[in-house]
């Protein structure tokens, strides 16, 4: 069964690839700059899907003595690259083709095809955004805001599509204006300037991606929400009367590393600890089922900790 950050790099793939062909063909026979523009981005677009499934096959790979955390940043990674070649191949060319425009204009041509062409488009993309959307909600806590929560997902290929679908009916409501305004006023200055706001709207997706992908890559915590989970779970046997520091880091989209100081109680034995930290992994597991690794160290911990409200310890 397909995971669904895969479903919903799929259907952009396949809308982005069928879009992408039929956007080059208007562009050639209309000559329309922002036609040019959006099969531009389109073919980026499509380029960055295939990138996102080498990251998401590369990051289940097993751990090895190499990388004994595993591959889960490969996705973060590839995230990143998808980020800078939305800038490069998208941005920078759609720029150009607007600029191009200005020192060279030319009539649009067929424009009810591009009418057409366009409005198709916003119904494949607009698909394949509530693709993105409905997977986005499954994560999504009550009460969050939609970009809170592509701003909080640890899946950047669900964040990808998103910010890639949304920028790309936004761009096509772009390229209609723009070719509309030049076919009504003859000015093809107003094509040229569409294509230039589409590379823009590009770039700025782009640094958008860029900055989410780098806060995962240089190694972002778990939530708020789960490690409050952590402390508590652990906190609930009778056997742990304080937890100390609890770091974590996403290794992945489903792969959290833990480490926590655990205070015990000091009448269990060597033996009796050892069962209570088999007990506080496998419970942490069940309630967060992100976690991977997960290491404990048994000390006394210090001031200023979650204790349990029974413990006698000062």
């Amino acid at each position: 069964m397909k995971s669904g950050s895969k479903t919903v790099v799929l259907a952009a793939l396949i809308g982005n690839g069928l879009i992408a062909v039929i956007k080059l063909v208007v562009a050639l026979i209309s000559g329309s700059s922002a036609m040019a523009a959006e099969a531009v981005h389109s073919f980026a677009d499509t380029g960055n899907q295939f990138l996102l499934l080498l990251g998401l096959k590369r990051s289940r790979k097993p751990a090895d003595a190499e990388h004994p955390f595993g591959y889960g940043q490969e996705q973060y990674f590839w995230s990143f690259v998808v980020a800078n070649m939305l800038f490069f191949v998208g941005a920078v060319v759609s720029i150009y083709h607007g600029i191009d425009k200005i020192h060279h204009p030319h009539p649009i041509e067929h424009p009810y095809l591009i009418y057409a062409i366009l409005g198709a488009a916003f119904l494949i993309e607009g698909y394949a955004l509530s693709v993105a959307y409905k997977e986005l909600n499954k994560t999504r806590q009550p009460g969050i805001g939609l970009i809170q929560a592509v701003h909080r997902t640890k899946d950047t290929n669900v964040a990808v599509v998103f910010f890639e679908d949304s920028a790309a009916l936004t761009g096509l409501l772009i390229a209609f204006i723009g070719v509309m305004l030049a076919q009504l006023t003859g000015l093809m200055i107003f094509d040229a300037i569409a294509s230039i706001t589409i590379g823009a709207l590009l770039a700025l997706v782009a640094f958008l991606l860029a900055y989410e992908t780098k806060e995962l890559l240089i190694g972002e915590a778990a939530s708020p929400k789960n490690v409050e989970l952590i402390r508590q779970t652990t906190l609930d046997l009778e056997q742990v009367t304080a937890v100390g520091i609890i770091l974590t880091m996403h290794m992945g989209p489903r792969s959290i590393l833990i480490t926590m100081e655990v205070e015990f109680d000091d009448k269990l034995n060597t033996d009796q600890i050892e069962t209570t930290i088999d007990q506080i992994e496998a419970k942490i597991r069940k309630v967060v089922p992100e976690a991977d690794k997960i290491f404990i160290e048994a000390e006394q911990v210090a001031g200023g900790v979650a204790k349990r409200p029974d413990s006698s310890r000062t």
